[in-house]
């Protein structure tokens, strides 16, 4: 099945806003709704790790990096778990990064959104959240919080488990309601 979205020469207000909103709400989902603590108070399965990805296909590759970014500083804020160096440093850039990523390599209003390229979206969520996992890991290690393949294991299972299924699974649905709430099209940004 093919799906495109319309292009328009508009401005970049609206996905803009809404990735200020999908960082909020990502935020508030990834500290109020993890059901399953994997290392209580440090590490829960994050189902709602594919908002970033997501947003930055749907939206643009800057609104993934605000989505994920800014998502990361209210949920650390919200969760007790702000660390100056390693929220707004490390923390918040890689995980900016798994909504910039998937946003630069993919654009439904210029590449059909088929099977294949379904496919290649999971690949690179998996590729950006080993990066992602990796240097988050490494700073949590080196912080002395969490041992880094004790971090790596559980950050693996909570980021990047929900990227590859949920990016892929989500990006048709979401195209269509994007479509539906905005027909003339908008400036990815």
């Amino acid at each position: 099945m093919q799906t495109t979205t319309s292009a328009s020469d508009g401005n970049t207000l609206f996905p803009l806003v809404l990735s200020i909103v999908a960082a909020a709400a990502t935020g508030v989902l990834w500290a109020y709704a993890n059901p399953i603590q994997l290392v209580p108070g440090v590490i829960q399965w994050r189902i709602f790790a594919f908002l970033p990805p997501l947003i930055g296909i749907l939206l643009g590759a800057k609104s993934g990096f605000i989505t994920g970014y800014l998502g990361t500083i209210v949920w650390s804020l919200l969760a007790g778990t702000f660390i100056p160096a390693h929220s707004l440093i490390v923390d918040g850039i890689m995980v900016g990064l798994t909504g910039l990523v998937p946003g630069l390599m993919f654009d439904p209003k210029k590449t059909p959104i088929t099977t294949p390229v379904l496919v290649k979206i999971a690949v690179v969520c998996l590729l950006v959240g080993l990066v992602m996992v990796a240097a988050v890991s490494a700073s949590l290690a080196w912080l002395g919080i969490f041992p880094f393949w004790w971090a790596v294991l559980y950050l693996g299972l909570s980021d990047i488990v929900p990227m590859i299924i949920g990016t892929p699974l989500l990006i048709l649905p979401a195209i269509k309601i994007l479509t539906a709430a905005h027909p003339a099209g908008f400036k990815r940004f």
